[in-house]
């Protein structure tokens, strides 16, 4: 396609701005490991909660979003749409003690919780397995999304495109450090929430779409458009909304949605000026993550589904696509292609700007994890801030170089998804009750780390899969994600009672200084008074439970805007303004629930 001169003028003016916020950052970023990974822990809520939205409006969201629409329905979304509930528990519950913890990294807390040789090895292991190994699948898959942009849009080869995108990306990233990379998200996100509305808008406009009408009563989008997947099919009932809902959401770690926070929102966190902006940061992400951005992308998918009705239809209309990239994730950037002069350059520099965001956070939030929890420990303990900042630039690079070979190696934004998740499942309840519970050691989280990703591996093996899965195996294809949290779940647990507990000392410092409170602490706290030690020092009660009944409230106010949105956009009234109600009494309730957890983030 023919890019005109005004698109690539606004493409252009894009990259400038951004490398020119890099540049300009650049000489306070490079003081100290602090300022280039934490911005010196001063960042407002508001600041860092738009720079969680822009990081995971990420180039592959809408092409996943597509591809879940296109094969499974609206409906579909419930993979992601569940994690909404990991979320708010971390908003409620987690954004308190994670600030409280006032660790570098979410892994520095490792050694804050556990203590010996096993707790320096699991810091030391996953600042490797995570900061690298997930870290580069993770963007990879990003990178993926940005070659078939590019391949669509531009015809250029995936090697042009990964050289392109890449280097002004990277670039920002070692020169500005954190401060660069949220400062920069400002821009991203405006840039990317106006390029998706403004491509649905046009697109479900299109002559041979229709409008919205003639969209919905179209004979390949009318079944795809329910909300609910069909209660009737029990297969897809499971596989659709009940594990999410049910299973996946507490049980899997999955970047950007780690159950009891983690990662790089964890890292934003630690860059709040407190906790309340912490909590405030986290809550407002939540609401923008999934409140406001899926009906963009949702609509474009359906009205795809109209010109690009299947596989083929993409292949013939852009014959320079490789089999091994053709997938129906193709099908968003090839609506984009029909985008008028102007509107065309948004677009175009709101998919750069989703791509520079989420690579640009990866970046840095994985070279923390080198820098702190491997080199710092490991290699050079008496390491100036100025070698610090120096092998997180170069980390920087290297991941970068890393994560664009693998991705050229990848078909589709699905697969790197399904991936991530059965690999990470089982570990999440740990995640979510080590704060709360004395009795789970370093071993646990060791366990479950290896378990799930043998398992996971093992089931990579056709034969093996094919036996245990699927219309001829032991159980149903859907069970494939249970049977590795069962299994996962089981082992921890069982090695968590036949392994020594932490030592006493470690416990009591650990509650000490991040006071979590509730019963699983009860044995720790009543062990220290007798000794004289008064490790409780927390003079607001437990807040977990208020906690708890604001996340569900919480839920309740989202879900609800959400789909209401949808209902008004769909035109079925009867359903949208019953969910704006609904919305509004939770939202109502929910204030007044938060008073109890005393949080004002103003």
């Amino acid at each position: 396609m023919q890019i005109a001169t005004l698109d690539w003028l606004i493409i252009l003016l894009f990259f400038a701005i951004s490398l020119g916020i890099g540049i300009y950052v650049s000489k306070s970023s490079g003081k100290s490991a602090n300022q280039f990974f934490l911005s010196g822990r001063s960042m407002p809520w508001w600041l860092l909660g738009l720079s969680m939205v822009a990081t995971t409006f990420s180039t592959d969201t809408p092409n996943l979003v597509t591809d879940i629409v296109r094969t499974n329905g609206v409906s579909g979304n419930w993979v992601w749409w569940a994690f909404l509930i990991t979320g708010l528990l971390t908003v409620f519950v987690y954004a308190k003690l994670w600030r409280k913890s006032n660790v570098s990294t979410d892994l520095e807390f490792y050694e804050l919780r556990y203590g010996g040789k096993p707790a320096s090895f699991l810091r030391k292991f996953r600042s490797i397995y995570l900061g690298i190994i997930f870290n580069v699948i993770t963007m990879s898959a990003v990178t993926l999304a940005a070659i078939k942009i590019g391949g669509i849009m531009l015809g250029l080869e995936p090697w042009q495109t990964v050289i392109t995108a890449g280097l002004v990306t990277v670039t920002f990233s070692t020169v500005g450090g954190f401060k660069g990379v949220v400062y920069t998200d400002v821009i991203l996100f405006f840039v990317a929430m106006g390029g998706a509305i403004g491509a649905a808008v046009y697109l479900v406009n299109l002559p041979e779409v229709g409008g919205i009408q003639s969209l919905l009563t179209n004979e390949n989008v009318a079944s795809k458009i329910s909300i609910l997947p069909d209660f009737s099919d029990r297969e897809a009932l499971i596989a659709l909304l009940i594990i999410p809902l049910a299973v996946q959401w507490w049980s899997s770690w999955y970047p950007g949605a780690e159950p009891g926070g983690g990662g790089y929102i964890a890292q934003r966190m630690f860059a709040a000026k407190n906790e309340n902006h912490a909590i405030g940061a986290t809550l407002f992400f939540n609401i923008m993550h999934y409140a406001l951005r899926p009906w963009p992308w949702i609509l474009v998918a359906l009205a795809s589904l109209v010109v690009f009705p299947d596989l083929a239809s993409i292949q013939n209309a852009f014959p320079n696509i490789t089999a091994d990239k053709l997938g129906h994730d193709l099908a968003y950037p090839a609506m984009l292609t029909k985008l008028p002069t102007g509107l065309l350059g948004l677009v175009l520099a709101s998919l750069i700007s989703a791509y520079m965001s989420t690579i640009s956070t990866q970046l840095n939030w994985g070279s923390s994890y080198i820098v702190y929890d491997f080199y710092q420990t490991q290699i050079n303990p008496q390491a100036s801030e100025k070698r610090l900042v120096a092998v997180g630039r170069l980390s920087t690079i290297l991941l970068m170089v890393l994560s664009t070979l693998l991705a050229l190696l990848l078909q589709n934004a699905m697969q790197l998804f399904n991936l991530l998740l059965v690999f990470g499942a089982g570990t999440g309840l740990i995640f979510i009750l080590r704060w709360f519970w004395w009795r789970i050691n370093a071993w646990s989280e060791i366990t479950a780390m290896i378990v799930s990703g043998l398992v996971s591996l093992l089931l990579t093996i056709p034969a093996i899969k094919s036996a245990l899965f699927g219309a001829e195996g032991m159980m149903p294809s859907w069970a494939e994600f249970p049977f590795v949290v069962a299994v996962t779940t089981t082992s921890w647990l069982i090695i968590t009672f036949i392994t020594p507990p932490e030592k006493d000392s470690v416990l009591r410092s650990f509650y000490k200084k991040t006071q979590p409170g509730g019963p699983g602490w009860a044995k720790t706290i009543e062990t220290a008074q007798k000794e004289g030690e008064d490790i409780d020092n927390s003079t607001e009660g437990w807040s977990v439970p208020s906690g708890i009944i604001a996340m569900l409230l919480g839920c309740m106010m989202i879900y609800s805007i959400m789909f209401s949105t949808g209902y008004f956009i769909f035109g079925e009234y009867h359903l949208a303004f019953p969910l704006l109600g609904l919305a509004i009494v939770s939202a109502f309730l929910l204030i007044k629930i938060w008073k109890k957890i005393k949080v004002n983030i103003l």
